[in-house]
């Protein structure tokens, strides 16, 4: 694979890491990274679930007492890479800010990273890859464009976006992504306009509104997600939560919000395009094919309440 890269990598820990690279790293890297491009002038932006902890890192307790922590796939590190979103006119130069000044080793061009919009670059010691999306992230089951909306925060995407992020997953929805909207949801209102610490629900009913495919699996996501935190008895040992650390709170505060979101959903009118898709309805493919259950992993229990829905 070496006649990917520019040059070798090795990967070099320090030793009192014990072979995993701590969550603090990814966070820090993160950051540094945002801050440091934006010194050059560049934007960039964190995106999943690195940025929803960056985000709600004043609820790190309920992280802790939901399982999303320590993923036993990757040695028992939390995260494996660091996802950023940008925008194209910055695509030239970042290329040179990651490899000149960051000191990070670009992946040669591929098909499908050309067909993505993505640059990959690993880090100069092997800790980690990094994954760079200009203006739309199209790797999604419903693409989501950027376009005049990373100035709205920072060092993160929206949290607008954090969510539409998650709940566009319609193949491979996994245990990681129900966490990251427990989290998300539990950290963050739902409100009506663009502001840094709440979710613009106004803005996703809009989104959802001009577009039957993503409304249905986003609303679905988010009825089943309500299901999951409110029935922890029936649902919680298939999501690895333990229900005795989930407080009365925690579930009534993310419940509401998933109902505000869905009534503020409910209540947009819908353009003729949506009224005309919604008559064919899941007789037709409604997403765009992008991973699917038996080669990323199924969420068991996803696939069987997707069937109840």
């Amino acid at each position: 694979m070496a006649w990917l890269f520019d040059r070798e990598i090795r990967r070099k820990l320090p030793e009192e890491w014990a072979g995993i690279v701590p969550t603090k790293v990814f966070i820090e890297e993160g950051i540094r990274l945002v801050e440091e491009a934006e010194k050059n002038g560049y934007i960039l932006r964190l995106l999943g679930g690195l940025a929803i902890r960056i985000h709600s890192l004043d609820y790190e307790d309920f992280a802790i007492n939901i399982g999303r922590y320590g993923d036993p796939q990757f040695g028992g590190q939390e995260y494996s890479d660091i996802d950023f979103m940008s925008y194209g006119k910055y695509r030239k130069g970042l290329t040179n800010f990651f490899i000149e000044q960051a000191g990070y080793v670009k992946r040669k061009a591929t098909l499908s990273s050309a067909a993505s919009g993505r640059q990959i670059y690993f880090h100069p010691d092997g800790w980690f890859y990094i994954d760079v999306f200009y203006d739309e992230l199209r790797v999604a089951n419903h693409p989501i464009s950027f376009k005049g909306r990373l100035e709205i925060d920072k060092p993160t995407i929206p949290l607008t976006e954090l969510l539409l992020e998650k709940i566009q997953i319609w193949q491979a929805f996994g245990e990681k992504d129900l966490k990251d909207v427990l989290l998300l949801l539990r950290a963050h209102d739902i409100g009506e306009k663009d502001d840094p610490e709440v979710i613009n629900g106004k803005y996703i009913a809009k989104l959802l509104s001009k577009d039957w495919g993503f409304w249905y699996t986003a609303t679905t996501n988010l009825k089943m997600i309500k299901r999951v935190i409110t029935d922890l008895d029936k649902y919680g040992k298939d999501s690895n939560i333990d229900k005795s650390k989930i407080s009365d709170e925690d579930i009534e505060v993310i419940s509401s919000r998933i109902d505000k979101l869905l009534k503020m959903i409910d209540k947009e009118p819908k353009s003729m395009g949506w009224k005309m898709r919604s008559k064919i309805g899941t007789k037709k493919k409604w997403y765009n094919p992008v991973e699917r259950p038996d080669t990323v992993g199924g969420f068991g229990i996803w696939e069987a309440l997707k069937k109840e829905e």
